[in-house]
């Protein structure tokens, strides 16, 4: 064989071989799975129409929403949908001022959902190659009066836009929402969200069979949550899938060693005071424990390290197994967790 021409081989042998290696842990193949998203937007069907015809229209919307219309109703307190006082209730949301100008600003920023429906196709054909005898849930938009940015329900999510209106919006503030909250209420936000708002539903920690309530146990519950929204989205940056700024995200790289070590030596892991377990996963502008260049809920960055490493050195686990698995004790011990210094 020429001599060049073995050398490039040897090469392109090489380079696959490096290729290979460097391969990203979350890329699957999702060609030929369907997701269909096809968004209903309540509130542009409630605020365009007219006062007078909301009440004669309860009938149309009860069948097109069928029941998202009920969750919808108990978050904006407008009671049973079934009630024949439903309507007039509805007519005072929708005639609300304040309401109105909200719903205005909605349509400004959000004139149309299709990049929404499509990033949300994306990350739904990811759950159906994991979880395949799943189904994907309707989905809607409405406004809530801020109350809430995620509804799900059987087979239901639903976006609250006005949760989702940048981080400027002038009602944020008015309304005393922290500028640390307030920097996630963004539409780049508004899928990942989505995930993350169906898995907390899908498998919640008080239903998911953890011996104890305890540090541990909480921030594996949230690493699990964290890699299943990178498993849906793999290609989204850390910084959106966990909230932080590129310095915290930074700082969380970079101490990761220091956080594990400050949580083995001052022996936390165990803990179940319920107080030191918000400190730790709770909202917060930064982890007291951590220095104040610390994100808020940094120790789930540790609780997502554990389980990636986890999955990482058990390639016969699958998501869906990771999910049911209840044994936080032997998860830990599996995963050999390690950070680099």
């Amino acid at each position: 064989m020429n001599k060049n021409v073995f050398s490039i081989l040897l090469l392109i042998v090489i380079i696959l071989l490096f290729s290979s290696c460097k391969r990203n842990h979350y890329e699957v193949n999702t060609k030929g799975i369907n997701a269909d998203i096809e968004i209903k937007r309540l509130e542009k069907d409630l605020f365009t129409l007219n006062p007078e015809e909301i009440v004669p229209s309860v009938p149309g919307l009860k069948e097109k929403y069928g029941n998202f219309l009920q969750l919808f109703s108990y978050v904006i307190n407008t009671g049973e949908v079934d009630d024949p006082a439903f309507g007039e209730f509805l007519v005072r949301f929708c005639t609300d001022k304040l309401n109105n100008e909200v719903y205005e600003t909605v349509n400004r920023v959000y004139p149309e959902t299709t990049n929404i429906e499509t990033d949300l196709e994306k990350a739904f054909r990811y759950y159906l190659h994991y979880f395949p005898g799943k189904t994907v849930p309707q989905v809607y938009t409405c406004t809530t009066g801020f109350n809430n940015s995620i509804i799900t329900g059987d087979s239901i999510m639903a976006i609250g836009l006005d949760r989702y209106l940048g981080a400027d919006c002038e009602y944020y503030p008015r309304l005393g929402i922290y500028d640390y909250i307030s920097a996630r209420m963004t539409p780049e936000y508004v899928v990942p969200d989505c995930m993350y708002g169906w898995v907390s539903s899908e498998w919640e920690f008080e239903s998911a069979g953890y011996e104890k309530d305890n540090l541990l146990s909480r921030i594996l519950h949230e690493g699990k949550l964290k890699y299943f929204e990178k498993c849906m989205m793999p290609e989204e940056k850390d910084e959106i899938i966990f909230g932080f700024t590129a310095d915290q995200m930074n700082f969380c790289r970079n101490n990761e060693n220091q956080m594990w070590n400050y949580l083995i030596e001052n022996d936390l892991l165990f803990s179940t005071d319920q107080f030191l377990i918000r400190k730790f996963t709770g909202e917060a502008p930064f982890t007291s424990y951590f220095t104040n260049e610390s994100p808020g809920r940094a120790a789930i960055w540790i609780g997502f390290r554990i389980i990636e490493q986890y999955m990482m050195k058990n390639k016969s686990s699958s998501l869906e197994m990771l999910m049911k698995d209840s044994d936080v004790q032997g998860i830990l011990e599996e995963a050999k967790y390690h950070p680099e210094k």
